[in-house]
């Protein structure tokens, strides 16, 4: 069965559990737990006789049950009927508690499927599958496959699309950053991670490894954070489907918020798309019992502003978090060119400690959370300097007059070759731009240290391209694109109010 079929017979399966009340999140969630089981139970037989333990039931205190039965794949598909339905729920929560790789897998874990019926066709029909036969560039295929699903249709209700960054945006950002092997890579807001997965396939790839290698590979290479626990999860069954950690070590993967503290870690490169949204928060309960958002500021010595948005804040971390030379590439909203106060002397701080040579400018309609306008920031770390590391930073503008939809108009990693080549991996002193004088339409252009410094709040939101809907009247897009498009400003400008209004409620 090839992995496309298997995608769609497991995603069809969504649709009869999602008349019961399962949403897709939660059956994506079910299909992890299970899948899991299932590839430790091939992985105790024959050829591989691994012999993995797993715990027997335990009770609601965490005890383990007299006689209780194995909480393992092969216990769990000879069930059937309410019996199969209670024995889940309880292998699930005795799963949770479990150390190393298992237990962070399962952790608060429950059944969300209650109609035993219809958990015995997920039990069945993952059971048919050999999967540690196949390939993890295979397996990990069709997992990914599931979570895209997830993000495209739950984008507008459970918000899934924002723990999910577009995969052919990845390998571009990948592509350009080229990853080596026996180096470390971390991303502080990780999602389901999509970047480690892209790099550990570059790598892959495009390198000769020694069994050295690939232990390091396996082992030491990718280090992240991601706060919430369903994400958290995903992320490491994805990277184990990759065949990335082993199921009895730790997870370098922390369910910590990155940005509370600096925990020493120093890496070769940081890839991240930190989480959308402008301000940092906590909910609390006031004096009157009503919960409330109140923002939340990281007080960090190391840190060259104290501010409750979030993006700044992560950009500062990531900074933080580079060995000297180390490179990054950061995802992030227009507001973190433009922003003044903090957002300028965060920017001012960038261009003088590290050499921030490359903005790509991404256009609405590729993320799965609508009305977002972001960039890509290329840096490398420095050592301390009197002078500005940054001399010239290049600007490519993939927005002007560029026309993407989730479903419809998809971004491939295609359309981002024009952007790869000319951003020249093996030599990015080797620039040529293709703006001039003579061609405005030209999409790469270099600005001095000197050109940005002049401008209002040292502002790196920088365009120069005509909007064609504007002057050329005879060659606008189909109406359906406008009419996305359309949608995708009002969203964005929405999001935007919001922002204030939140900010004149505090005040």
């Amino acid at each position: 069965m090839t992995d496309s079929t298997i995608i769609s017979k497991i995603w069809n399966l969504a649709s009869v559990l999602r008349d019961d009340g399962v949403g897709y999140g939660d059956y994506l969630e079910q299909i992890t737990y299970l899948l899991f089981l299932k590839m430790a139970d091939e992985l105790n037989k024959p050829p591989y006789n691994k012999g993995l333990k797993f715990p027997k039931l335990k009770d609601v205190d965490g005890n383990e049950i007299q006689k209780g039965e194995t909480c393992d794949w092969e216990t769990l598909s000879g069930k059937r009927g309410a019996e199969l339905e209670s024995f889940y729920s309880q292998l699930l929560r005795s799963l949770s508690t479990e150390k190393g790789m298992l237990g962070q897998i399962f952790t608060k874990s429950q059944n969300k499927i209650q109609d035993p019926s219809k958990l015995l066709k997920v039990i069945d029909l993952i059971d048919k599958e050999n999967w540690n036969l196949m390939g993890a560039d295979i397996k990990g295929k069709i997992y990914e496959g599931l979570l895209e699903k997830n993000a495209i249709d739950s984008s507008g209700s459970s918000g899934a699309g924002q723990y999910f960054t577009p995969r052919p945006l990845i390998q571009a950002i990948v592509a350009c950053v080229q990853p080596q092997p026996m180096k470390t890579i971390a991303d502080p807001a990780c999602g389901t991670g999509g970047f480690f997965l892209a790099a550990y396939d570059w790598i892959v790839e495009n390198n000769q490894l020694d069994r050295e290698e690939k232990e390091f590979l396996k082992n030491q290479t990718f280090y992240g954070n991601e706060i919430v626990a369903n994400t958290r999860r995903m992320c490491l069954m994805n990277m184990y489907l990759h065949n990335i950690g082993d199921l009895d070590g730790d997870p370098t993967i922390k369910p910590t918020d990155a940005l509370v503290a600096d925990d020493g870690l120093r890496v070769d490169y940081v890839l991240a798309n930190p989480p959308f949204g402008k301000k940092s928060s906590i909910t609390i309960t006031n004096e009157d019992g009503e919960a409330e958002k109140q923002d939340m500021s990281y007080n960090r010595q190391d840190f060259w502003e104290t501010t409750s948005n979030k993006q700044l804040n992560f950009l500062q971390h990531i900074k933080s978090m580079l060995k000297i030379n180390g490179e990054a590439a950061v995802v992030l909203p227009d507001n973190v060119l433009f922003e003044g106060g903090a957002g300028e002397e965060v920017r001012k701080q960038l261009l003088k400690t590290t050499e921030l040579h490359t903005i790509l400018r991404l256009p609405t309609g590729i993320f799965y959370a609508p009305g977002v306008k972001a960039n890509v920031l290329f840096f490398n770390n420095k050592s301390a300097s009197k002078e500005a590391w940054t001399k010239e930073i290049w600007f490519y503008d993939y927005r002007t007059n560029i026309h993407h939809t989730p479903k419809k108009l998809v971004m491939t990693v295609q359309h981002l070759d024009e952007f790869i080549k000319l951003y020249n991996p093996k030599n990015l002193n080797k620039r040529k731009e293709t703006w001039s004088e003579e061609n405005e339409e030209g999409r790469w252009r270099k600005y001095t240290y000197e050109d940005i410094i002049a401008r209002d709040k040292t502002s790196l939101d920088i365009f120069w391209l005509k909007d064609q809907s504007l002057t050329d009247l005879d060659n606008l897009p189909d109406p359906d694109v406008l009419a996305l498009e359309i949608i995708e400003n009002m969203e964005s400008g929405v999001n935007s109010f919001k922002e204030i209004m939140e900010v004149l409620g505090e005040d």
